[in-house]
């Protein structure tokens, strides 16, 4: 799920321009053909490579972004049950919801909206030397986030035992990631988006030796970014644009040609708030 968001600064790059595209009118609503699923190999699938990595003088992979290092951190950061703070990405942190009341521009947009529909989606962060986070990217046909990067989820269906089954049902789904290779650690904050959903991130921590399969109406490609590029606050940036008369913020973190923001981005941020900014 991505925040439906126009980009405010674009770089001509094909990623920017898928995106420009999709914000274009759709056809006549003809169907198309249902394409075959496609096989990857996901970690073959990234963007630029990212030289802010560190290394030990014996030249191995520095440990603060080791699998056993971020289960550590995640111990202590992410919320063990769905949370009842909101994330809000125009000022960086979660606010409970009691907290509201006490800052009116933000009751202002939720009093615009109907009642949430609750919604999940994984957070998969793949346990290799140096941890990285999977992220798909939608087809350039979709009639609604055409283009946009998102984690694998989706709604929560009456069947779905709670957040977590629904997150770990919708990335099987989506990109085939079978649950043996998953293992969930926490909750970050609520993401409320302003196409209506409630979404809960439930952060998983991913055994290498998986294989993708990706529903091609669903994920175009799947990618992975690492964790200490999307933990710098330096790839942290934050966008705007004119929304019901006043500027509406929304971070981006282009890695690349692949243009992270909106929903995605703010989710990664809370991430960061929370484990990195303990």
């Amino acid at each position: 799920l991505a925040c439906r968001t126009l980009v405010a600064h674009v770089r001509w790059s094909p990623a920017c321009a898928r995106l420009i595209m999709s914000l274009a009118p759709k056809g006549g609503g003809v169907p198309t053909p249902r394409p075959a699923a496609q096989r990857i190999d996901c970690q073959a699938r990234g963007g630029a490579p990212y030289d802010g990595g560190m290394q030990t003088p014996d030249g191995t992979p520095d440990s603060l972004f080791s699998a056993a290092a971020f289960r550590a951190r995640a111990a202590r950061g992410l919320a063990t049950e769905p949370s009842d703070a909101v994330f809000d990405p125009r000022t960086g942190k979660a606010w409970g919801r009691g907290d509201w009341d006490l800052n009116p521009e933000l009751m202002a947009d939720f009093e615009a909206m109907l009642p949430p529909r609750p919604a999940a989606v994984l957070v998969p962060i793949i346990a290799r030397d140096e941890v990285t986070v999977l992220l798909t990217q939608r087809p350039d046909t979709m009639r609604s986030h055409a283009g946009q990067i998102s984690f694998p989820g989706g709604k929560i269906e009456p069947d779905d035992t709670d957040a977590v089954a629904a997150a770990l049902r919708e990335a099987r789904e989506e990109i085939g990631l079978e649950r043996d290779f998953v293992e969930t650690l926490g909750f970050l904050d609520g993401y409320r988006t302003g196409t209506g959903f409630n979404v809960i991130p439930v952060v998983a921590l991913v055994r290498p030796g998986f294989e993708l399969t990706l529903d091609p109406n669903e994920v175009a490609d799947a990618f992975e970014v690492p964790l200490r590029f999307l933990m710098d606050e330096a790839n942290h940036h934050k966008h705007a644009r004119p929304w019901r008369g006043r500027d509406r913020h929304y971070y981006a973190m282009p890695y690349g040609e692949r243009y992270i923001w909106g929903a995605t981005a703010g989710m990664i941020k809370n991430l960061h708030q929370r484990l990195w900014q303990l």
